[in-house]
């Protein structure tokens, strides 16, 4: 097990361990996760997964201790980074120790983790670079989502397929999964670190120019009290964020206004061998 590392903001983290086959990351970005952690660890296919990073923003219970107990590497904020926030180190971290194919997991028990295999297989065999974890691939409203939340959802979902060109059936779910060339080529450290982080990253993936190679399988909807979510003021405040990233989009699209955050990387060459 990993001695914890203790971060600031991107943290210091190590080098990957050579593997014969592509190497798999699971990510999860946590905060007061304690109680629903261990359920989440135990749904994940540890035969086809190589690491499990868990980036902890300063949570209040004893996320780092369950964490620690089930042997993950731990990293752990100094400073609440929020949710973008915590992203950014996962990703960060993830690369680092080699990923060629990172999930990105929440911690709360929301998400299936056991569609990890169906998640990943698009990337591994060549086909995608990002692929999402929908829930509105199946009735979200049968697992306990609150309606008003299905509503704006759909809402959301809508406006950016239209946006954005794509039909997805869902763009806000916690589990995601995505290729080591795609984080390589967005600049996904300049997005938010609140919660419309995940907008501004598939805006990226799309301005790109790699939005046909986004997937999605369902995943089945997991409402309980322990699960973490975001209230109606909240969810008003990152409604709004999203329509912002949605014009932005556009204003770039058109050469209005380019922005930074959607300029792709230019492809970095390969390391020298000494």
């Amino acid at each position: 097990m990993d001695r914890p590392n203790d971060a600031a903001g991107a943290s210091d983290v190590g080098s990957a361990p050579t593997a014969a086959g592509p190497t798999v990351v699971v990510v999860m970005p946590a905060y007061n996760a304690a109680k629903t952690l261990e359920r989440t660890y135990a749904d994940i296919p540890h035969e086809l997964v190589d690491r499990i990073i868990l980036v902890d923003d300063v949570s209040h219970d004893e996320t780092v201790d369950v964490a620690n107990q089930l042997g993950l590497d731990v990293i752990i904020h100094r400073q609440n980074l929020g949710y973008g926030g915590n992203q950014k180190t996962c990703y960060q971290a993830a690369l680092a120790r080699g990923a060629d194919v990172v999930v990105m997991l929440h911690p709360d028990y929301q998400y299936d983790a056991t569609r990890i295999p169906a998640l990943i297989a698009p990337i591994l065999e060549g086909e995608k670079h990002l692929m999402l974890g929908s829930r509105f691939l199946g009735d979200p409203l049968a697992g306990g989502m609150p309606r008003w939340k299905f509503i704006s959802n759909r809402f959301l979902t809508g406006i950016e397929n239209l946006a954005f060109g794509l039909h997805l059936s869902e763009y806000h779910t916690g589990l995601r999964a995505y290729s080591r060339r795609l984080l390589e080529t967005i600049p996904y450290e300049l997005n938010s670190n609140d919660f419309v982080f995940d907008q501004e990253l598939i805006a990226q993936v799309v301005a790109a120019g790699m939005g046909r190679r986004i997937g999605e399988i369902a995943v089945p909807t997991r409402y309980f009290d322990e699960a973490s979510s975001v209230g109606f003021k909240r969810s008003v405040v990152y409604g709004l964020s999203t329509l912002r990233v949605v014009a932005r989009y556009l204003l770039h699209r058109i050469g209005v206004r380019r922005s930074p955050k959607l300029t792709a990387r230019p492809p970095q060459p390969p390391a020298s061998v000494v």
